[in-house]
């Protein structure tokens, strides 16, 4: 076992014990300061820095710009982190109230994933106006990079012993000295804890779980992107896709952020997702369908037109004939004439 780690986790059903796991990837002194580099902080980089090369690097064709393309970075990994950071904390004021300092304490964690989706879409917004780039067609080229970065991200949760779920029996349930001490503050009586709450059984590892739904969600949208058609169907996939788990996922964690009535907030945005992502699909289906009846009308109407004009032209041709045979009985007739006299 290693004694020095922040956290000894175990998977039991998969014969996976007693793995030391710490928050800081490494530790250095600049100018007389220490200074500690979190995994937590260091995957939300990474995934920033691997959206942005990917998205520069197919940005031609999609009809964008390099410098485009880094100029939106530039302004929505900023407004996504303060997003999210205002969403925790409102959320969770009572953390904060007594010392606003807390706020700007990022290393523990208290990043909201929808707040940081909001402030990056108002980022995206206010640059797509100075640009004068259509804001659909943005949002639609961004939003596939959104659930890779959403999967590397996750496993700072992981390293923070955070995000995870109710007790499970499942193969994969994890378990460490990080989700007992978190539960066992749930529970009012330790010595009867509450049911799905047991600081001494494996938990759901609910980060895996979005990692992996997120990483199949990223190739469906990749794919989506490529073949659509019609303004916003990409970002209308990702909120059906990624409502429907973050839905689900939301149910069985234990750290949900909740309404006064007790509702989870999340799993609420994840309705409204769905809902919302369904009604864009259905408005471009009808579209679709108004848009090749127009088409099928035109295509008609030149069809009827061309019949019209060969009809004409026939009934021209038949005139044209038949005078020609009047004018050669008459010569005719008047050669015979001619003859007679």
């Amino acid at each position: 076992m290693n004694n020095t780690a922040d956290y000894i986790v175990s998977f039991p059903g998969l014969a996976i014990n007693n793995l030391g796991i710490n928050r800081v990837v490494f530790q250095f002194s600049l100018f007389g300061h220490d200074i500690a580099i979190y995994w937590y902080g260091l995957l939300i980089a990474l995934a920033f820095l691997l959206a942005l090369l990917l998205a520069i690097r197919q940005a031609e064709k999609h009809s964008l710009k390099s410098n485009d393309i880094l100029d939106f970075f530039l302004i929505l990994i900023p407004t996504a982190i303060i997003g999210a950071r205002l969403y925790y904390v409102a959320f969770e004021w009572s953390q904060f109230s007594s010392d606003w300092l807390k706020i700007f304490d990022l290393r523990s964690g208290g990043l909201a994933f929808y707040g940081g989706v909001i402030g990056a879409i108002l980022g995206i917004w206010v640059m797509a106006m100075y640009k004068r780039i259509r804001l659909s067609k943005v949002l639609d080229y961004f939003v596939v990079y959104l659930p890779l970065g959403h999967a590397i991200g996750r496993w700072g949760n992981f390293f923070n012993q955070e995000a995870f779920g109710t007790n499970t029996d499942l193969p994969w349930g994890m378990i460490s000295n990080g989700t007992a001490h978190y539960l066992s503050k749930l529970n009012p009586d330790p010595a009867n804890p509450i049911l799905g709450l047991d600081p001494a059984l494996p938990v759901h590892p609910t980060f895996l779980y979005e990692f992996l739904a997120n990483m199949l969600i990223f190739v469906i949208l990749i794919f989506v992107r490529r073949r659509a058609k019609q303004p916003m169907s990409t970002l209308a996939s990702y909120f059906v896709l990624y409502g429907i788990v973050r839905f689900f996922v939301e149910g069985i964690r234990t750290d949900s952020l909740y309404t006064g009535s007790g509702l989870r907030i999340s799993q609420l945005l994840s309705a409204a997702m769905v809902v919302f992502g369904l009604l864009v699909i259905l408005i471009n289906i009808l579209r679709n369908n108004s848009r090749k009846k127009a088409l099928a009308a035109i295509t008609l109407s030149e069809e009827q037109a061309a019949k019209m004009l060969l009809v004409t032209m026939v009934e021209d041709a038949e005139e044209t004939a038949a005078e020609s045979e009047e004018l050669r009985e008459t010569e005719s007739s008047d050669d015979e004439a001619e003859e007679n006299s």
